[in-house]
């Protein structure tokens, strides 16, 4: 799908996650024993649960959506793209999420009236973005959207693209970060303000979800780029962005 998609079928997506409860100590009893449960393969005498905690907001049990961005593209008169990217956030999950569900299926059946098939794409998103959209979803018990619906299809049969995959060539092994990659292809990082370690402390401490709405479209733009220097195209210019700064 790399090079025959068309890239209006496809919606470029990344989300934002926090842990449930802020710290370890927040969560009750039985939480806080499966949560040292869960990452009991990790501890040493150094790193209890506690300290493991601060990656709760990688475990879709743990942790939970507080953003989500999409960058939709589009060909003008002129032959030229035009990325537009849209965002939605809450502090409520299950409303954040209802409201991705209805874009996931609306992208969805769009691109279904022009007799193809639409595709997700996200930097990790067959291991982390995908899954825990789904997970969540199913935990807030917000109806699944047909394109997350893949338990028991064979990958080639999802609507998944993932630039880390893309990059791996096959190397299962290999993992290289969205800002590592946006880097060494010479597109410009998104990680000018914060970074993905800072959004707990923002999102709880400064309560500053905006801003993390922001760096999530920042990433979507990051993504469509590396997506495009990965089908051997040059990435957009500032100019032919819109939505980042809305």
């Amino acid at each position: 799908m790399l090079y025959d998609t068309p890239l209006e079928d496809i919606l470029f997506l990344d989300i934002e996650t926090v842990p449930e409860v802020y710290r370890y100590r927040e969560l009750d009893e039985q939480m806080q024993k499966l949560f040292s449960r869960k990452t009991a393969y990790r501890q040493t005498d150094e790193k209890g649960p506690e300290e493991l905690y601060e990656e709760a907001a990688f475990w879709a049990e743990f942790g939970k959506v507080v953003t989500a961005a999409f960058g939709v593209m589009k060909r003008g008169e002129d032959g030229q793209y035009t990325l537009t990217v849209h965002s939605v956030a809450s502090d409520n999950e299950k409303e954040l999420l209802e409201q991705i569900a209805d874009i996931l299926n609306k992208f969805d059946r769009i691109v279904q009236k022009r007799g193809r098939k639409a595709f997700l794409c996200a930097h990790n998103g067959k291991e982390f973005d995908f899954p825990f959209l789904a997970r969540r979803m199913l935990i807030n018990r917000v109806k699944l959207p047909d394109i997350l619906k893949v338990q028991g299809k064979k990958p080639w049969e999802t609507s998944f693209c993932d630039t880390l995959q893309l990059w791996r060539f096959g190397d299962f092994k290999h993992y290289t970060s969205l800002e590592l990659l946006a880097v060494i292809l010479g597109i410009p990082t998104p990680k000018d303000d914060i970074e993905g370690k800072d959004v707990p402390r923002i999102y709880y401490e400064e309560k500053d979800l905006e801003r993390i709405e922001k760096y999530c479209r920042k990433d979507v733009i990051t993504l469509t780029n590396i997506f495009l220097r990965m089908r051997e195209e040059e990435p957009l210019p500032p100019e032919r962005v819109k939505g980042v700064d809305s």
